[in-house]
């Protein structure tokens, strides 16, 4: 489908954003906008639990809604990222376990959403991640070592936002949003062809900041795709203690821009339906909402207990939907992955692994002076003392080791 572009202000007297965007679908379906802007009914899935493509008719699309199958290259580049986040999730684990991490919020489950997230971009485009999302920085091409600098406690990112063109991953809730929406901004204004992907959980749509981001990128009419991974638990607190709407793409609506949910474990149907969302942005319809429905199989992180607040029977059903054996069997029933090409990934896998054990296990060398070098560009009296007095405590701690017993 092709959407017409507009790049002007958005003006109330005259069409809104979503008219624009949605007026080829108007004229070859006899819809109107607001049919448009709404969510397809059913979930899109094009890949059952079965790892069954489905036939057109059932993949749940409606007048608005079709997406085309991704091309084979990029299924077999996604399966690759599934297997090395799965394994990468499963590794910083036991880091975890060793003392070598100091907190992990795994994605074990969600890794589908992950990778799809990075995929859809171009070099160009911006990721704005959350805390759960370290295979997605992965997959945008960060350095494994560096992605997971953070989580060892060091005092900065561990990797370049400006070069990956990959937001810092945000500990607090929903603030990564609004960082997305201002570089969506600053990128519009210089006429940059740049879209905006950034990604939050279903907690995070609760929210102030989530109704400042979608508003102001709506009302600016601002190339970004806000991309929700709906795992059903705020921590926890489950979805339906969080909203009452009939989903929470539905919310899109609400701000004048159209909003689509995909099953969130179906990585072909992730990548249709987000490669398209980056299409529209970047060709000026403004910004859009996909909500992903997905499950994160392990606690919250390593601090949490996940048996407090959900059953058993209820992660048995998920392990059934797991998106790493449903792209296996799709990918091998269609003849593009064999043992070898199998083999060839896992073995990838672990070199990934073996290398975030060895780059974690190194001690880092620690320069207490730091606490005070970066707090302010200019530093205060106060900082000044405290950093002296400092020096002089470690001074006189070395010069007594030193001293003759």
């Amino acid at each position: 489908m092709t959407i017409s572009a507009d790049h002007t202000a958005p003006d109330q007297a005259q069409r809104l954003p979503a008219e624009d965007a949605a007026s080829e679908a108007v004229r070859k379906f006899g819809i109107t906008v607001e049919d448009y802007m709404l969510p397809a009914r059913h979930q899109i899935q094009m890949v059952d639990q079965d790892g069954q493509l489905k036939a057109e008719g059932e993949q749940g699309t409606e007048p608005g809604h079709e997406y085309p199958l991704p091309a084979d290259e990029e299924l077999l580049a996604a399966y690759e990222q599934l297997v090395v986040g799965r394994r990468v999730n499963d590794q910083n684990s036991a880091l975890v376990r060793q003392g070598r991490m100091a907190v992990y919020p795994s994605s074990h489950g969600q890794e589908a959403c992950q990778v799809a997230a990075a995929l859809c971009l171009s070099d160009g485009d911006w990721l704005f991640p959350t805390y759960r999302d370290a295979v997605a920085v992965m997959a945008r091409g960060v350095d494994p070592v560096e992605t997971m600098t953070i989580f060892r406690g060091d005092w900065h990112s561990g990797y370049d936002p400006a070069r990956h063109k990959v937001g810092i991953q945000c500990t607090p809730l929903t603030t990564q949003l609004l960082h997305g929406v201002g570089v969506a901004h600053a990128a519009k204004l210089r006429g940059e062809d740049t879209v905006v992907l950034a990604m939050c959980g279903d907690g995070a749509t609760s929210e102030g900041d989530f109704h400042e981001a979608l508003n102001f990128a709506a009302v600016f009419h601002l190339p970004v795709v806000f991309f929700v991974q709906n795992n059903k638990y705020a921590i926890s607190v489950p979805l339906a203690h969080q909203s009452v709407a009939p989903s929470l793409a539905h919310k899109a609506v609400g701000y004048g821009m159209a909003g689509e949910r995909v099953d969130g474990n179906d990585v072909v149907a992730l990548l249709a339906v987000l490669d398209r969302a980056v299409k529209l942005a970047r060709e000026g319809s403004g910004p859009l909402l996909v909500e992903a429905h997905t499950y994160r199989m392990q606690a919250h992180t390593n601090a949490d207990d996940a048996t407090r607040y959900r059953q058993d029977s209820e992660v048995a059903e998920w392990l059934a939907k797991d998106p790493i054996s449903r792209m296996k069997t799709y990918l091998t029933g269609r003849g593009l992955l064999d043992d070898d090409g199998a083999a060839r990934i896992a073995a990838h896998a672990e070199d990934v692994a073996t290398q975030l054990r060895e780059g974690l296990g190194e001690d880092v060398p620690v320069d207490p002076q730091e606490l005070f070098r970066h707090v302010f560009s200019v530093p205060t009296p106060q900082l000044k003392e405290q950093s002296a007095m400092l020096a002089d405590e470690l001074a006189r701690e070395a010069s007594s080791e030193e001293s003759p017993k």
